[in-house]
């Protein structure tokens, strides 16, 4: 079978959520993106298909910076992939299908705390010495990182940015 990216539909909800747990190996991730939805603070939301079975799980909820102005930030998180087929290329396939979606929607820019190694090679750049953004949260440089989507990007920004109020509970 052939893995598809597209957007989340209701019938994929439950999968979502057991992807995100057995991921994880905890309910925090599936119990954030199920508050997120809740909230109405998904941008976006996609999942992995092969054929009928969802297979992998990517999701982006809007960030937040004083000095952002009109430009639209999105933070990226949580991604899964089911555990049987990871190292197959779903990931990358989910990030790339996430980035092409939000640059439609007009994004300027996709934030990430995440793995310092495997981020880069999609052209995610630690964020406060390349940006001067940072996280809210008490991270090294290294792996808070952010990709611009458009030509404006993040440039002329700086400071704090902040996830949703839903990510305080993770």
């Amino acid at each position: 079978m052939r893995v598809e990216c597209r957007n989340e539909r209701a019938p994929d909800i439950e999968s979502i959520y057991k992807l995100n747990c057995e991921a994880f190996e905890t309910e925090a991730e599936a119990k954030l993106v199920d508050a997120l939805r809740k909230a109405k603070k998904l941008v976006l939301s996609m999942v992995a298909a092969d054929g009928d079975e969802i297979v992998g799980h990517i999701a982006f909820s809007r960030m937040n910076l004083p000095s952002q102005g009109r430009r639209k930030l999105a933070g990226l998180a949580p991604m899964a992939v089911a555990k049987a087929r990871q190292k197959q290329g779903i990931s990358s396939l989910l990030i790339q299908a996430g980035e092409n979606s939000l640059k439609e929607l007009g994004y300027d820019a996709i934030f990430v705390l995440g793995h310092k190694d495997y981020y880069p090679k999609f052209g995610y750049k630690p964020s406060f010495s390349n940006f001067g953004i940072k996280s809210k949260y008490e991270v090294e440089d290294v792996y808070f990182l952010a990709k611009p989507l458009s030509e404006d990007g993040v440039s002329g920004l700086s400071g704090t940015i902040l996830y949703e109020s839903e990510f305080d509970s993770v």
